[in-house]
C-alpha cells in the first residue's frame, strides 16, 4: 500500500530538484565572488575590464542555466494529494468564521504559552535549588556530622515528628520557651516567649508556618475562652512592626523539601529579638529613632538596623 503522504509526488524528479537547487545556489555564489575578487590578473586595465566581464556574464548564464533547470523540474515534481490522515484536527483550519470561533489560532497560541512555561519553570526550578542552602540563617554552629537526615518533605506530616521537630528546637535555645497546643485537630500552634521581652504566636500548618502574631510580654495572647488569639495585633508599634518584619522572614526562609530546616531558621531569626530594646542599628549606630529601636534583623547576619537604615 502507498504511502499517502506520497500519492502525486514524482519522487525522482524531487530528487533532481534537490541537487538543481544545490547547483544553482554554488552558481549564484560563484557570481558573489567574482564581484569580490574584482579586475585582477592582468597587467593592462583594459585587459583586467575584459577579463571581468567575460568572467562575470559566464557566472550570470551559469545562473540562468541552473534557474531554468530548477523551474523545469519543479513542474514535473506535482503537488501531494490533499487527504492526510489529520482526522477532525483538519477541519480546524477550515473555521469559515474567525471572529467568532477562532479556535485553530487560539489553540496555536495557547501551545506556544505552554512550551514558554515549562522553558521558564525549567530556569527557574534550577536557579532556586542553586540557591536553597544560601536561604537559611547561621546553623549555630551546629557541625555537617550533628544534622539530622533528610525527613520526609510531604505537606502532611505524622504529629509526632512535629512533636519531636519543636521539642529538638526548644532545647536548642534555652532562653526561649516554646508550648505546644492543637485546640483545632492537628495542626499545631505555637507560643514563643522570648525571655522577658516579646511572645509570638506561631501558625503552623503540619510543619509549614502559615502566619505569626508578635506581641509584647505583658500582652495578652489568649481570647476569653482561653484560646490563642490569633487575629489581635499588638497594641505597641514596636511590635507591629516586629509582626511585619516576621511574616517577612517566612516568605524568605523557603524550603519546601526540608521543612524542618525553615522552621529551625526562622526561630534562629528570631532569637535575634533577644536585645530588641538593647542592640543599636548597624548604619547610624544609634538605638531608638523616630522613637521605636531597630526592628529589622537581617536574615543572613542577624544583625539589627532601623527600618530607614537597611535601605
Amino acid at each position: 500500500m502507498a504511502d499517502p503522504l506520497s500519492v502525486g509526488v514524482n519522487l525522482e524528479a524531487f530528487s533532481q530538484a534537490i541537487s538543481a537547487i544545490q547547483a544553482l545556489r554554488s552558481s549564484v555564489s560563484r557570481v558573489f565572488d567574482c564581484l569580490k575578487d574584482g579586475m585582477r590578473n592582468k597587467e593592462t586595465l583594459e585587459g583586467r575590464e575584459k577579463a571581468f566581464i567575460a568572467h562575470f556574464q559566464d557566472n550570470l548564464h551559469s545562473v540562468n542555466r541552473d534557474l531554468n533547470e530548477l523551474e523545469r523540474l519543479s513542474n514535473l515534481v506535482g503537488k501531494p494529494s490533499e487527504n492526510h490522515p489529520l482526522h477532525n484536527s483538519g477541519l480546524l483550519s477550515l473555521d469559515p468564521v474567525q471572529d467568532k470561533t477562532p479556535l485553530y489560532s487560539q489553540l496555536l497560541q495557547a501551545y506556544k504559552w505552554s512550551n514558554k512555561l515549562q522553558y521558564h519553570a525549567g530556569l527557574a526550578s534550577g536557579l532556586l535549588n542553586q540557591q536553597s542552602l544560601k536561604r537559611s540563617a547561621n546553623q549555630m554552629g551546629v557541625s555537617a556530622k550533628r544534622r539530622p537526615k533528610a525527613q520526609p518533605t510531604t505537606l502532611v506530616l505524622p504529629p509526632q515528628y512535629v512533636d519531636d521537630v519543636i521539642s529538638r528546637i526548644d532545647r536548642m535555645f534555652p532562653e526561649m520557651s516554646i508550648q505546644l497546643s492543637r485546640p483545632n485537630g492537628t495542626s499545631a500552634m505555637l507560643l514563643v516567649t522570648l525571655g522577658k521581652v516579646l511572645k509570638v504566636i506561631v501558625v503552623m500548618r503540619s510543619l509549614f508556618i502559615d502566619r505569626t502574631i508578635v506581641k509584647g510580654y505583658n500582652e495578652n495572647v489568649y481570647t476569653e475562652d482561653g484560646k490563642l488569639d490569633i487575629w489581635s495585633k499588638s497594641n505597641y508599634q514596636v511590635f507591629q512592626k516586629v509582626t511585619d518584619h516576621a511574616t517577612t522572614a517566612l516568605l524568605h526562609y523557603q524550603l519546601p523539601q526540608m521543612p524542618d530546616v525553615v522552621v529551625r531558621s526562622f526561630m534562629t531569626w528570631l532569637r535575634s529579638y533577644m536585645k530588641l530594646f538593647q542592640a543599636p542599628c548597624q548604619r547610624c549606630g544609634k538605638i531608638l529613632q523616630d522613637g521605636l529601636p531597630p526592628t529589622w534583623r537581617d536574615f543572613r547576619t542577624l544583625e539589627a538596623f532601623h527600618d530607614t537604615c537597611r535601605q
